[in-house]
């Protein structure tokens, strides 16, 4: 029977990249693995280690990578290129440029700058690196597949950070946790740092008490700090459920948020579509309706991940005239999607493929490679899809 893997985030004295990486470890993902992957990343001047500890009452894994790099400052676009030719996982390549982009976002709504000029400070440095790829890696060794999130301890006071002294939660701290369930111990530390806070939210799907699973592996991930208050410890819970059918299987739930308007132009729909997709919706979409006063109009539809939903709600209330919106929690069923490259006579495209049981039941072009390619040289759209889907069935039934 074919299951799929859960992790469960226990934050009761916050999270943080090292502590991720600590809790992967103690639950059994091999650091000599991790390590192994990570040094494709071409990142010179570090070495990793672990160590069990004892925080209180209880012993855990402290992961430490040290470096010789001199403090140095790094944009999104050179560490998802540096993703991108490390040749990974696809699955924990795509979960680490997730996690920074999440982390870009956060960083370019605080400081009010578009996110292609943002540069990470301590999240920029080889270490911060290390914890968030290795995360990704770490999860892939476990099996994990899905995630899901309890309440985080803030802490309280105050931090000196690459920008000066700032209240806890920092600044992007806070902006990646919004939506998210979250309280204060007061003990007078950040117990959630920007790089914990983005794992966690870039890879969380619900937050609530521990899912159901059969559990199969628990790890601890030591914080750098032992406090007197109680365990400076993650604790990761990882298990399994089975797949209600072989090569098919429920998604991780989704929150869809909805609207009724009669009232709006639709120059403004179409804004507010492109702003909602690019704010981490993954689907928006409209369908007529007959309103009050039996005037025509639109219930518009956005479909996101959870931890999306109020800042999606928030763009709603500000670019649109609504004055009130619905959302409710929904299961998606969905085939197994991966994106294969094909050559073809005007270039590589990218194929999205869909299987079942191993099967290829659908598999489409992607369309701004097509797009692009069509500019590029100059020929129609229609022609170069076409050809990318006769040279994918081509190949595909070379390998059959």
């Amino acid at each position: 029977m074919k299951t799929v893997g859960i992790a469960y985030f226990d934050c009761f004295s916050g999270i943080s990249g090292d502590m991720v990486l600590g809790a992967l470890v103690d639950a059994g993902a091999g650091l000599p693995a991790i390590e192994q992957e990570l040094r494709k990343l071409k990142l010179d001047g570090w070495s990793i280690s672990s160590a069990k500890v004892k925080r209180d009452a209880i012993f855990g894994t402290h992961v430490s990578v040290e470096t010789r790099e001199e403090h140095q400052h790094r944009g999104l676009p050179e560490i998802v290129r540096l993703i991108d030719a490390a040749g990974l996982a696809p699955r924990a390549a795509e979960r680490a440029k997730k996690i920074f982009t999440r982390l870009g976002e956060a960083e370019a709504r605080v400081h009010q700058i578009p996110i292609e000029r943002v540069h990470f400070h301590e999240v920029g440095a080889v270490d911060s690196i290390v914890d968030i790829v290795g995360a990704a890696v770490g999860f892939e060794l476990l099996g994990v597949d899905e995630f899901a999130c309890s309440a985080l301890d803030l802490g309280a006071g105050q931090v000196a950070t690459a920008h000066g002294v700032l209240p806890v939660p920092a600044p992007a701290t806070a902006e990646l946790l919004r939506g998210t369930p979250t309280f204060s111990s007061g003990i007078q530390q950040e117990l959630v740092t920007p790089t914990g806070a983005a794992i966690v939210t870039a890879l969380s799907s619900r937050y609530a008490e521990m899912p159901q699973m059969t559990l199969r592996a628990i790890g601890y991930g030591a914080g750098h700090a032992d406090f007197p208050e109680k365990p400076n410890l993650l604790r990761l819970l990882v298990g399994e459920n089975p797949v209600d059918e072989p090569g098919e299987r429920w998604a991780a739930p989704v929150t869809v948020i909805e609207t009724n308007l009669d009232d709006m132009s639709p120059q403004i729909y179409g804004y507010f579509a492109e702003r909602a997709l690019a704010a981490g919706a993954l689907d928006v979409f409209s369908t007529p309706a007959q309103m009050k006063k039996n005037r025509p109009g639109l219930m518009v539809t956005l479909v996101c991940e959870p931890q999306n939903a109020a800042r999606l709600i928030d763009l709603v209330f500000r670019e649109t005239t609504t004055i009130g919106v619905r959302t409710h929690e929904v299961r998606r069923k969905t085939l197994d999607r991966e994106f294969l490259p094909v050559e073809t006579p005007f270039g590589e495209v990218r194929m999205k493929v869909s299987r079942m049981n191993g099967s290829v039941l659908n598999a489409t072009p992607e369309y701004d490679d097509c797009k692009r390619i069509a500019a590029e040289r100059g020929i129609p759209l229609k022609q170069v899809i076409a050809v990318a889907s006769f040279e994918f069935q081509k190949r595909n039934e070379k390998h059959k």
